[in-house]
């Protein structure tokens, strides 16, 4: 959290000192499509992974199955738009301003937590499925890091995708 809040801060001063360069390269066009799906995909993978911790509480292996399966599809999926936005843009890492190097730090910091998040569902998935029903603690411990990406993303969207 303090990363994405000190990598947001950095953002917004290097975006009030770019003066007569300019901020965002005239040629870059952010497919913002893409980013408001990849924003509500992130709140829909909250909402499945609150069915996976209510499902587990009730010892519904099925269901919980189910919702895991469903988290870690859509963790895919954000994964796949995230790349979708970088092969778009078609922008070089460096440029004459700071934009082009915090374009892609904030976002592949983003992109990293979410293949952790991935993994992460994969792991609760097949040690829940795998018999440790009884340990509903790590299902419940990846609801609050989805919900944790979640508020990142809706940070990083606002920040990055729509104040650009």
């Amino acid at each position: 959290l303090m990363l994405i809040g000190a990598m947001t801060a950095l953002w917004f001063h290097f975006r009030t000192n770019a003066g007569e360069v300019g901020w965002k390269p005239a040629k870059v066009v952010i497919p913002e499509v893409a980013t408001n799906v990849m924003w509500i995909t992130a709140l829909f993978a909250c909402l499945m992974i609150q069915w996976a911790v209510y499902s587990a509480k009730r010892h519904d292996i099925q269901h919980t199955a189910v919702a895991l399966g469903v988290v870690i599809v859509l963790g895919l999926a954000l994964l796949n738009s995230q790349a979708y936005v970088w092969r778009k843009i078609a922008m070089p890492v460096t440029g004459d301003t700071a934009y082009n190097s915090m374009f892609y730090a904030i976002t592949a910091t983003f992109f990293v937590l979410v293949v952790i998040g991935v993994v992460y569902a994969i792991v609760a998935a097949f040690r829940y499925i795998g018999g440790r029903t009884k340990d509903r603690e790590t299902i419940s411990g990846l609801a609050l890091y989805w919900y944790f990406l979640a508020a990142i993303y809706t940070v990083v969207w606002f920040t990055v995708y729509v104040k650009k």
